[in-house]
């Protein structure tokens, strides 16, 4: 699906959203939309801020965007990802299915594609569970975290 098409689409999900649980159709509420379908990947609040004053040149308070951040997770437009101390958000319409490897040392959240574990995932058998979607996140230390953990065992270890 093509960018544009998918703006369209997730606008009129929004739009429908909005008018059946009469919330109002404010332009600053599709301009938070619109920014976010166009972020690859992760983002926090203060990443939303500035790119909505930087890049969009919109001008939005941080209550604003909080309170369309939970219309559009209700909305199931957005997910909301927990990574440590960090809340971070994702878009979720038409979105693959994908993994979080996340460094517990510097907090870095990386997505990993594994279809074979999807597989696995889906084809598991759930007792009284109708499964709709998954998150599985995996943590552990990335590679330059590690790298600079044997340098500072070997500093260590010389001295």
């Amino acid at each position: 699906m093509e960018i544009k098409e998918l703006k369209e689409t997730v606008r009129q999900l929004f739009t429908e959203y909005l008018r059946v649980n009469g919330h109002r159709k404010t332009s600053e509420r599709y301009a938070i939309l619109d920014t976010i379908y166009s972020i690859k990947g992760h983002f926090d609040i203060e990443t939303l801020h500035d790119l909505m004053l930087n890049e969009e040149k919109f001008r939005v308070s941080r209550a604003t965007l909080y309170n369309t951040l939970i219309l559009l997770l209700d909305a199931k437009l957005v997910i909301k990802h927990q990574f440590g101390n960090s809340s971070q958000y994702e878009r979720s319409y038409n979105m693959e299915t994908h993994h979080h490897l996340i460094c517990t040392q510097c907090g870095k959240v990386t997505e990993h594609h594994n279809e074979e574990l999807q597989e696995l995932i889906a084809a598991s058998p759930m007792k009284r569970f109708q499964m709709s979607h998954y998150s599985l996140y995996i943590y552990g230390i990335c590679s330059k975290c590690a790298t600079q953990k044997r340098r500072n065992a070997k500093i260590n270890k010389s001295k």
